[in-house]
């Protein structure tokens, strides 16, 4: 299967297809993990730069920060993996296509876990810092 060409054509096969998807699937994975990492810099930025003092005994500081580390290792590992699927072009059967298969389910689930935790850690800042800003008022 050569995952060069993205495009379903009618000949494809279901396994073809589904590296295909796959494929697709993955880069939005690590394009939306760069995202986040930008994302989380900017809130550990507002928490140590305008927050500091309204959040003094708050760990959310300091699980943005572990947050940035976990988000940073599963991008790492799926650029590893998305390299690592240039060799489906050499599977010859299907316990080779299915091994891809599963191995891509694991990272789903991964992916899916660390996503569920960032919204929830996100969400909890959110929840503490709202009603904290304060608006400058420019002349």
């Amino acid at each position: 299967m050569k995952t060069q060409n993205l495009e379903i054509f009618h000949h494809d096969t279901d396994v073809d297809v589904t590296h295909k998807i796959n494929t697709i699937e993955l880069d939005n994975w690590i394009n939306h993990l760069k995202y986040i990492s930008k994302e989380l810099v900017n809130l550990v930025n507002l928490c140590t730069e305008g927050l500091s003092m309204k959040l003094e005994g708050d760990n959310v500081l300091v699980r943005l920060q572990k947050k940035i580390e976990e988000n940073e290792a599963l991008l790492n590992a799926l650029q590893k993996y998305s390299v690592s699927r240039s060799d489906i072009v050499e599977c010859e059967d299907t316990q080779c296509d299915m091994a891809y298969i599963t191995e891509h389910e694991t990272y789903r689930r991964s992916y899916l876990y660390h996503l569920d935790k960032y919204r929830r850690l996100k969400d909890e800042f959110f929840n503490k810092v709202q009603g904290k800003f304060k608006l400058l008022n420019k002349k």
